[in-house]
């Protein structure tokens, strides 16, 4: 019988707010993966450290790249396929012997996470399951005391990385904003919602639910290379009773 994969959310990044089949899944599992950098510990592992079943098998899939080719190069893409493509195999393998694998995956497995890659390579000849969980951005925008959206208001989700004009544009188009992808790209998202009347309503919030969550104004932050869990929350002003 063939076995399950399961893209396991584990949300923002405290363990208190895992969902419970997660917890469940994450506690039981006997095959575990989890993406990480090279050299270092991971993330999505450390959430659940102390709660992996003391036999399970860790598998680490560890990027070949991450910044030190631009995304352009069309080396970045080949390098990242063969990647996903490795790692593939070696989870359907484990499948294959009728396994069950917990791929552990940071905020929700579909939401701009690495699990998507190996799941559109997988979901045709593999049992895989998601489990969705709470996104990085929810517990920014809960980070700041302050609902993120009212009545018809629009909200958006930008990449930090795109473009300053398409920055803009979208910054214009919605009434309620989430900036993600900060890391380098800081003095270019203030310019972008500088440009869009947006500055004044703009927040970074780093860490989200995690050990040293920081909560301040944008225009009062420095422009600074902000580390990976930084998100930009700009809360809308729709309509209300």
């Amino acid at each position: 019988m063939s076995g399950v994969i399961h893209g396991v959310g584990l949300g923002p990044g405290d363990p208190d707010l895992m969902s419970v089949r997660a917890d469940r899944l994450v506690r039981t599992a006997r095959h575990v993966a989890f993406f990480r950098k090279a050299g270092r510990a991971g993330r999505a592992r450390g959430i659940v450290e102390g709660m992996l079943h003391p036999e399970a098998v860790e598998f680490a899939m560890e990027y070949p790249v991450t910044t030190e080719i631009p995304l352009s190069d069309p080396r970045y893409n080949e390098i990242l396929s063969a990647f996903y493509a490795d790692c593939v195999a070696h989870l359907r393998a484990l499948a294959d012997e009728g396994e069950e694998v917990v791929v552990l995956c940071e905020g929700d497995p579909f939401f701009y996470g690495s699990f998507m890659h190996l799941y559109e390579r997988l979901k045709d000849d593999t049992d895989v399951r998601v489990v969705p969980a709470i996104t990085g951005m929810s517990a920014a925008w809960t980070a700041t005391g302050m609902p993120v959206t009212w009545g018809d208001d629009i909200l958006s989700v930008l990449m930090g990385t795109l473009p300053l004009a398409e920055l803009t544009r979208g910054a214009l188009d919605a009434d309620a904003l989430v900036v993600m992808k900060i890391g380098r790209n800081l003095p270019k998202i203030r310019e972008a919602l500088t440009a869009a009347g947006k500055m004044d309503r703009a927040w970074l919030v780093e860490y989200a639910s995690m050990e040293g969550q920081t909560v301040m104004p944008l225009a009062g932050a420095s422009d600074r290379v902000s580390p990976y869990f930084s998100i930009v929350i700009v809360h809308g002003q729709g309509r209300r009773p």
